[in-house]
């Protein structure tokens, strides 16, 4: 028997009992649909976070901060009174409450610029804004950002902020919008919006900015709801916050950004992140900071593929099951063949065929329908729950993950397959024909 009519005989011999290999087949399809979904939902999210990265840019700026080594994020437990260091700054960088860092001096900065590897180094001034209003808006209460050179915002209306102006520019959350007055985002472009800070001795300081765009926050975006600001902004913020502070004491800084080669190697950034670490810095990429993120969701998807793989292993035995059914119903048939002059090689194909082919029905199924149900749930939650995230969709499917879970469910078939189409095999002619 050639090995087309070989492969021929195992499609139809599978259906001989349509019953048996659809219900067979009904439990691959229910491993094959989960195992495709969950790699989908993280294969969506991945893909959102690299083109978030892409889009926000500043790819090769480290985020660098001094380690308080007595603050709750760096082991101490939050119930143990902590020692007080006039240095220390609070801050908010998604630890736990209480976290600190050194504030960074002039010396610092210095220091980090000496660093191997360092091009540039920009102290990250924090403004702590009062309230932020319109001309007959309501008070609002609003957290201030700066943007960096090379830096972009994922920008609903408008432009970006133009750091290089002399001019003070601002760019609103579109969550903004309808609260300061207006009825769209692109009403409220050159608009004034009002900042207040306060100083030192509490006296109030007010900053008249141009709304020059509004943007939507991303899932990856270090700058979330804030305010983002231009550099001649932020300048005025910081010197009227500083009224009345000692030059000393007004030049500290929580962080710094710190700008190394754009073409620098994963080692390099690692070496260059050991350097800052033995210098008794703490630096880290947008990516490190998402790292944490992106973690959940690969343990989530890997929790959610066990569950796959185990509805797999089930459906294995199902295929022994079948075909140790299929022998024995065809112990005769199999004696024939074996009389007629095939070999135990081939009886073994056919069976293991058999196995593989009802793997690949069941499987093909089950992708083919986790694709449609998993296209139709993106759909349906970017227009809803996650509309506030454009460019999301959830569950994405890669062509080549999808053809690597077919074949590998029909491996785990074919595996399957392998003690049935053994016993068939090394069935004896005789002893089968005589087989009622």
């Amino acid at each position: 028997m050639k090995t087309r009519d070989l492969v021929s005989s195992a499609i139809s011999n599978t259906f001989r009992s349509k019953t048996r290999t659809v219900l067979t087949a009904l439990a691959i399809f229910i491993g094959a649909f989960t195992l495709t979904l969950t790699n989908g939902l993280g294969t969506g999210i991945n893909a959102y976070i690299d083109d978030t990265l892409e889009g926000i840019g500043v790819s090769d700026v480290l985020t660098v901060t001094k380690p308080d080594p007595s603050s709750v994020g760096f082991g101490a437990s939050s119930t143990e009174p902590q020692l007080y260091d006039p240095d220390s700054i609070d801050v908010d960088q998604g630890g736990a409450p209480g976290s600190s860092v050194i504030a960074l001096t002039p010396e610092d900065l210095d220091e980090l610029s000496s660093i191997n590897g360092v091009l540039d180094v920009q102290a990250v001034r924090q403004v702590t804004v009062d309230f932020v209003q319109t001309a007959d808006s309501e008070l609002y209460v609003a957290q201030l950002a700066g943007i960096l050179e090379g830096q972009s915002l994922n920008i609903t209306a408008g432009r970006e902020p133009d750091t290089d102006a002399t001019t003070h520019e601002v760019v609103i959350p579109a969550s903004y919008v309808e609260s300061l007055g207006f009825t769209d985002a692109s009403a409220i472009i050159g608009e004034t919006l009002t900042l207040q800070v306060s100083d030192a001795t509490r006296t109030s300081h007010s900053v008249d900015a141009e709304i020059v765009g509004t943007s939507e926050p991303t899932l990856a975006s270090p700058l979330g709801e804030s305010i983002v600001a231009n550099t001649s902004l932020t300048d005025a913020l910081v010197e009227a916050q500083n009224t009345g502070i000692p030059a000393e004491q007004a030049e500290r800084y929580p962080q710094a950004s710190v700008w190394f080669a754009a073409d620098a190697s994963p080692e390099d950034i690692t070496a260059l992140k050991d350097r800052l670490s033995d210098a008794g810095y703490s630096g880290l990429t947008v990516e490190d900071q998402l790292g944490t993120f992106t973690t959940v969701i690969d343990g989530i998807v890997l929790v959610l593929n066990g569950f796959a793989v185990i509805a797999l292993i089930a459906a294995s035995f199902g295929i022994v099951n079948t075909l140790l059914m299929s022998v024995q119903e065809r112990t005769r048939e199999i004696g024939l063949m074996k009389a007629m002059g095939m070999g135990s090689g081939k009886v073994f194909g056919l069976f293991s065929l058999e196995a593989t082919f009802i793997g690949f029905l069941g499987s093909a199924v089950g992708v083919f329908a986790a694709i449609i149900s998993g296209t139709a749930i993106s759909a349906a939650l970017s227009e809803s729950l996650l509309a506030d995230l454009p460019g999301l969709q959830l569950i994405a499917f890669d062509p080549a993950t999808t053809a690597v879970i077919i074949l590998v469910i029909m491996g785990i078939a074919f595996l399957a397959g392998t003690l049935p189409a053994a016993r068939a095999a090394k069935a004896d002619p005789v002893t089968s024909l005589r087989y009622e």
